[in-house]
């Protein structure tokens, strides 16, 4: 397994994933069932996440505790597929600042193309989760944690659903520094560039534009 790849094998988020490759799924459950494991995936992700001290009053007494700083963390969306893996981080972490980029792969070259970048201010004091649905060539990955650095950012990385092994060692060769979080690494891609066996085109899926 590669360095800095991190497979969420939970079972729940094992069965939710095999029941969201089911091509007959609708498009109200597709986008149910992403949110669901957006959720999963940003509990793992935030699982050593810094705290600081707090003490709070109960009822009956004083309380040690700890919390999240939540100011310092911004999820930033890979357009579109990636908006519905943000909505279930959101259910969690509903305090994060929120970004997007717009990025398309140009069919022929594979090359990713930018169409829209829109980060909030004070990236150098943030740490991010750049989101994808997939991680199918690397390109669009790469190039999107590239933007995020350029911004600043304390800290990148990066999560997606499902991803193929030449993803992976596309976004390792060009970023080694960045966590990968996945909850499948899948056979491969086929000759259009789609992870098989895969999910289809999550977009298409999601909002039923098929």
């Amino acid at each position: 397994m590669a360095l800095n790849l991190y497979v969420v094998d939970h079972p729940l988020v094992q069965h939710k994933l095999t029941l969201l490759r089911d091509k007959q799924l609708s498009a109200r459950g597709f986008r149910a069932l992403t949110s669901e494991i957006g959720a999963l995936l940003a509990y793992e992700i935030m699982r050593d996440a810094p705290t600081r001290p707090v003490e709070v009053q109960t009822p009956l007494g004083t309380a040690q505790g700890v919390a999240l700083d939540g100011k310092k963390l911004v999820l930033v969306a890979i357009l579109r597929a990636g908006l519905g893996v943000l909505d279930g981080m959101l259910t969690i972490l509903p305090s994060a600042r929120v970004g997007h980029v717009g990025l398309y792969r140009e069919p022929k070259l594979r090359t990713a193309v930018e169409y829209y970048l829109k980060l909030p201010g004070g990236m150098p004091e943030r740490d991010a989760i750049v989101i994808s649905s997939v991680l199918a060539t690397g390109g669009t990955a790469s190039a999107a944690v590239r933007r995020v650095q350029e911004s600043g950012a304390r800290s990148v990385r990066f999560a997606c659903l499902i991803a193929s092994p030449e993803g992976v060692a596309g976004l390792q060769e060009q970023h080694p520094e960045v966590p990968i979080y996945t909850c499948a690494v899948d056979q491969g891609l086929d000759a259009r560039g789609f992870i098989v066996p895969g999910l289809g085109d999550v977009g298409d899926r999601l909002y039923g534009t098929e």
